[in-house]
């Protein structure tokens, strides 16, 4: 009889799948780590990293396998709260004023908000930081962010983080909640963690939906890590950035795994959608071990983040919600960061207006509902940008670009691989089928001419004054900067 049992759940559990998702309403976790690839798992075959909670949760999680982001930090960004490439947000950079998502653009979370959702943001925003462009200003009703795209960041115009993070960076934070700056003690995904989890906690004592969305900066560089979690690398004799960086994925493991216990003390899982991601490929992939270089594990790919090939955008995505999405599925749909807009929107009751921007990704409801589900093919269009300021976009039309369909990536305007048969892009096969080379090239034209006019931010100058930096030395003078009220768990 208990074979009998368990065999009729395991027919059964992917008929509940069936249900109705549209408007269920499940409170949602979006967990994204920054510059973290296929290869920095140990369920994806790394053989150094110990990544045993993301493990665990993989093992229960559904799993979309072509996966697709953009190549570098704020362009995902963009697109994934926008619904659409990050260019026709303005996007094209990280910096430079172009890491600013366009004012006329209107997020997922703004929609929530309407729908009766509390929305928080954990940790690395990197849209803006003037005031107009901050995340308080763009759909979260909870703000708990570092300034740029990195702590302690710095750049020319308007891109900078607050000063004293500039000298500490990584520990003992400053961080901005909600409207006031605040001095945190300990390492920062830490802090970004527990933050979020005692949001979350807040939100189901008062009963209320939510939506989390917790986007540390590790393992972006530098390479910092607190000393517990370097010394197993630096005594297999890697390099200090190599086991600072190494040492910061063993450590967001440690933080999701606590994730997870408050999940299971909660009892939250059933109402509860929790998604692991990242950002953009794998940022390290070489070490030096004794001196001597070494690779590191890559999961195949043959390059990483910033890159037009499948190395640079092709991410994990593993989706839990107990009792309604199956467990140990995996989903080979051809799917994007674009796609969230839609889904999040449909899934929560959210009405997306007819007059917002025009969306270029697609609702994943069908494919939740049936892993098996029909999925027309589709083109993703990915540009690293990051021309230089001032300059004609059309020159860089070709460099760095790739059009991406189920079978094809198409690279550069030049190298044609059939995934199917080449995953890892090892063979140029662009002189074996033109048909498909003057497809991919039309389409490409197309979008091309129709996304640049909503490159916004081409010709704003540089900002006269760093915002963060103008906001830390304004408090400082009125009120001073108080401690972190670290929450309960």
């Amino acid at each position: 009889m208990k074979f009998l049992f368990a065999f009729v759940l395991l027919v059964f559990i992917p008929a509940a799948v069936a249900q109705d998702l549209k408007g269920s309403r499940p409170n949602i976790i979006l967990f994204m780590t920054d510059d973290q690839g296929m290869g920095d798992l140990s369920c994806l075959g790394n053989p150094l990293l110990k990544t045993p909670n993301l493990d665990r949760f993989y093992k229960v999680s559904t799993r979309f396998t072509e996966f697709h982001v953009s190549p570098t930090c704020a362009p995902t960004r963009s697109a994934l709260l926008s619904g659409r490439h990050e260019f026709r947000n303005g996007v094209t950079h990280t910096i430079k004023e172009r890491e600013r998502m366009a004012l006329s653009t209107t997020t997922f979370p703004q929609l929530l908000q309407k729908a009766g959702y509390g929305t928080g943001i954990f940790g690395k925003w990197h849209l803006g930081d003037e005031d107009a462009y901050q995340p308080y200003n763009r759909g979260f009703s909870e703000v708990f962010i570092h300034g740029a795209g990195g702590i302690g960041q710095s750049y020319p115009g308007s891109c900078a983080d607050f000063p004293p993070n500039r000298e500490n960076r990584y520990f003992d934070c400053h961080v901005l909640q909600n409207d006031t700056i605040v001095k945190t003690k300990g390492f920062c995904t830490d802090v970004f963690f527990h933050g979020a989890l005692g949001w979350i906690k807040a939100q189901r004592e008062a009963n209320k939906s939510h939506f989390a969305y917790i986007s540390t900066n590790a393992p972006h560089g530098p390479m910092i890590a607190p000393e517990s979690y370097k010394k197993r690398f630096l005594d297999l004799g890697y390099d200090g950035s190599t086991a600072g960086r190494y040492g910061m994925i063993e450590n967001i493991d440690d933080n999701f795994g606590k994730l997870m216990e408050k999940l299971d003390e909660w009892e939250a899982w059933d109402d509860t959608l929790v998604i692991f991601m990242t950002d953009n490929g794998q940022a390290g992939r070489n070490a030096r071990r004794f001196g001597e270089r070494t690779p590191l594990f890559t999961a195949g790919f043959k390059t990483g983040k910033g890159s037009p090939y499948e190395g640079g955008t092709h991410v994990p995505a593993f989706w839990r919600w107990k009792g309604v999405l199956g467990e140990g599925v995996d989903i080979p749909a051809l799917t994007a960061h674009i796609d969230l807009f839609n889904t999040f929107s449909e899934l929560c009751g959210a009405d997306i207006p007819g007059d917002i921007q025009k969306i270029d990704g697609r609702s994943m409801l069908t494919l939740l509902k049936d892993p098996k589900a029909p999925w027309k093919d589709r083109l993703l269009y990915t540009h690293k940008g990051r021309w230089e300021k001032g300059a004609d976009p059309n020159l860089s039309k070709f460099k760095s670009c790739a059009v991406r369909s189920q079978r094809w990536r198409f690279v550069n305007n030049k190298e044609l691989y059939d995934l199917a048969v080449d995953p890892y892009e090892m063979t140029n096969v662009i002189e074996k089928y033109p048909q498909v080379v003057a497809e991919f090239r039309k389409a490409y034209d197309q979008w091309w001419e129709e996304t640049l006019p909503l490159m916004v931010n081409e010709e704003v100058p540089f900002a006269p004054h760093q915002p963060q930096t103008v906001r830390y030395e304004k408090q400082l003078k009125d009120k001073g900067i108080p401690d972190w009220e670290v929450p309960t768990l």
